[in-house]
């Protein structure tokens, strides 16, 4: 999700012995229970994929990052935080260049995530449970709706929109009414997943942004399950060693936030709150694809 120096931080915070004989037969019987006694889970460590950097694109220094959204056609949907510097804005990929901005329009408000879905925009607030639309396109504000908790990290599936609050769960949003329809807990090996921020929906999984760490869940949307994490820890000590050379290192909260899906290319574009540079990623398991851009069926945060 996000942080600043208030925000709170307390979330980061053998066998036996056999007699020569028997041994060679009763081994390779025990041996299960020796590792997994009776009652015990048998659970199989979580893949950790690393993703292959094939292209490096300027980033605002000054974005506060929160949503990330890929567009089409080269263009950036991006969404900041930080009260008084929070809004939604469009992107030029490849220049970092921003094409158009607006204010969150609470001005006390910490933006959070951001989505498009069939052209509509949806922007959350951290703590004021209100989420803002805009027209995609003009980024015209266009309505508001309530919900309640916090707001962090928002995509889509192409129906319904997706939600973290910064605990374990995820909940399916209603685009019209914005109702939840349904949830589910993120586990690891059955325990929970907490600080879900930023998210992507990418063929058939869930990508969350794990709030203060280098990692990336891969999570079945069904089941709640990380099938997969990804390890972003060389593009953080990349972004961080660029900050220190250009004599403004990264703070403690400057950390990886924002996950985008080029489909055409079959790539992520990953970065961080106030990193200098957007990553194109390779990733084990997404594959090009030919679909509508995403701001007109599919999104992000």
């Amino acid at each position: 999700m996000t942080a600043t120096p208030a925000r709170r931080l307390t979330r980061v915070p053998r066998g036996g012995r056999y007699h020569e004989a028997v041994r060679p037969r009763l081994l390779p019987a025990l041996l299960p229970l020796l590792l997994f006694p009776l009652g015990a889970a048998q659970t199989v460590a979580t893949p950790i994929l690393m993703p292959s950097v094939v292209a490096r694109y300027p980033h605002d220094r000054a974005a506060f990052t929160e949503g990330f959204q890929y567009l089409g056609n080269g263009t950036l949907m991006e969404s900041t935080g930080i009260e008084g510097q929070s809004g939604v804005r469009r992107v030029d990929l490849k220049s970092g260049k921003v094409l158009a901005r607006v204010a969150t329009p609470i001005a006390t408000a910490f933006g959070e995530g951001v989505t498009a879905l069939n052209g509509v925009a949806y922007h959350l607030t951290w703590e004021d449970g209100v989420a803002i639309t805009f027209d995609a396109g003009t980024l015209k504000e266009t309505g508001r709706y309530r919900y309640s908790g916090e707001g962090w990290g928002l995509t889509t599936d192409g129906k319904a929109l997706i939600m973290s609050n910064g605990s374990s769960t995820l909940v399916w949003r209603d685009p019209k009414t914005f109702r939840v329809t349904r949830s589910v807990q993120v586990t690891d090996a059955g325990q929970p997943v907490k600080n879900l921020n930023e998210l992507e929906f990418v063929q058939g999984n869930v990508y969350a942004n794990v709030w203060l760490t280098d990692r990336i869940a891969r999570i079945d949307p069904q089941t709640g399950k990380v099938t997969a994490w990804i390890d972003v820890a060389a593009l953080t000590r990349e972004a961080s060693a660029a900050a220190v050379k250009a004599g403004r290192p990264l703070t403690f909260d400057d950390v990886p936030n924002g996950i985008a899906f080029v489909p055409e290319r079959g790539t992520l574009l990953l970065t961080g709150k106030r990193w200098a540079t957007v990553f194109e990623v390779k990733l084990p398991g997404v594959k090009p694809e030919v679909t509508a851009p995403t701001g007109q069926g599919r999104a992000s945060h």
